[in-house]
């Protein structure tokens, strides 16, 4: 456990030395802020809720979507994808640590460099520009972070399938391109899920990727409330166990099929 630990600080360290780039991120995040604000604020244009949400929740729900992508967005699926492409895999599978887990606690320790210099800034300074409601209630910021912690899990698995994928497809940048697009899409964070029409709300509840945007920015709005707060993470927690399953399954799969391309 200690190494994987140390891995977590490894990449926490290293995100440290580039860590200008965030911080030109966070005005980059900002903008897109101020856009879907001023979007947002036209189509309500006195309308006291839309769908349940009033203007401000939706200003809410909105900066805290983007800035909870900060902490859940992670690049390993593009690093399983070029390790396996320069023969680095071969290397790092006979390591005395499990490789996937590996990747996770990496992408980890970039999430929580994400989230301390990144998404809380960030929040600051959307706050002072823009109407955002920060809720009392200590169990909604409770729910909340169990719930982006969820989310973080979702996402990572879904990188990690992403990834795995190359021990097959052997180039599966085209994949990793239409993936980020999907999720978010599909995830709430352009638009949320109760704004789709009936039929693709149906198709979306078969789907995990509600559970990595759509869920803990409704959760911080309040726009979950009592018995849904707990529904939400138990669906959540549903689709972190389930997609253990393939992912498992398809790692058995990859290490009989690896193939050393470069290296």
């Amino acid at each position: 456990m200690s190494s994987y630990i140390e891995m977590i600080r490894i990449r926490f360290l290293m995100m440290l030395a580039y860590r200008t780039n965030y911080y030109s991120g966070i005005l980059i995040y900002s903008i897109n802020i101020a856009a879907y604000y001023f979007l947002w604020t036209a189509i309500y244009s006195g309308k006291e809720d839309i769908e349940g949400l009033s203007a401000l929740q939706m200003t809410t729900y909105i900066a805290v979507a983007w800035m909870a992508r900060a902490f859940y967005f992670n690049n390993i699926d593009r690093e399983i994808a070029m390790e396996i492409k320069e023969g680095k895999v071969a290397i790092e599978m006979i390591r005395p640590y499990n490789y996937l887990g590996m990747k996770t606690m990496q992408a980890l320790g970039e999430g929580i460099f994400r989230l301390l210099f990144f998404s809380v800034p960030g929040m600051v300074i959307v706050a002072l520009l823009f109407p955002v409601s920060f809720s009392a209630s200590a169990t909604t910021w409770l729910f909340f972070f169990v719930s982006l912690l969820f989310s973080f899990i979702v996402n990572t698995q879904i990188n990690l399938l992403t990834g795995i994928l190359t021990f097959f497809l052997f180039n599966n940048s085209g994949l990793i391109r239409a993936k980020r697009v999907v999720i978010d899409l599909f995830s709430g964070l352009l638009l949320p899920i109760s704004f789709y029409p009936l039929w693709a709300q149906s198709v979306m509840m078969y789907l995990p990727f509600q559970a990595i945007s759509y869920i803990p920015s409704m959760i911080f709005t309040e726009g979950f409330s009592g018995n849904e707060m707990y529904t939400a993470l138990m669906l959540q927690a549903f689709w972190a166990l389930v997609l253990l399953i393939p992912l498992q399954l398809l790692w058995m799969l990859a290490k009989k099929q690896l193939i050393v391309q470069g290296g």
